[in-house]
């Protein structure tokens, strides 16, 4: 099951491994990216959007601690899923995407 973590529960997610490095997934689309992003805070920010994921598995280490980001929740649920099924042990969905980050965790992220 992957877990599902609001944004301002992020950092406590992390520190439940302070051994995996911490990295949050952006699955978004580069426009996206362009019109909102999140300001990498204790973590690494890495951008692979959704449909490229497959291709570039290998940039991604399973040693890792991934939460994975979309707009809403949907995508980043559905790479964290596909994730899971290859190897990937310790894993989160960001509940509401970049979306709830704005609204609950840090308003200066714009909402599209």
């Amino acid at each position: 099951m992957i877990d599902q973590v609001r944004p301002a529960d992020l950092a406590a997610w992390f520190a439940q491994n302070p051994e995996a490095a911490p990295v949050l997934l952006d699955v978004r689309e580069p426009w996206e990216l362009q019109t909102a992003s999140v300001a990498p805070q204790g973590f690494t920010l890495v951008a692979i959007p959704m449909n490229e994921i497959p291709a570039r598995l290998a940039e991604l280490d399973e040693g890792l601690r991934i939460a994975c980001l979309c707009h809403h929740g949907a995508r980043s649920q559905r790479v964290a899923a596909f994730l899971s099924q290859n190897g990937f042990a310790e894993l989160a969905n960001v509940a509401g995407g970049i979306d709830a980050w704005s609204a609950q965790h840090d308003p200066s992220v714009p909402r599209y």
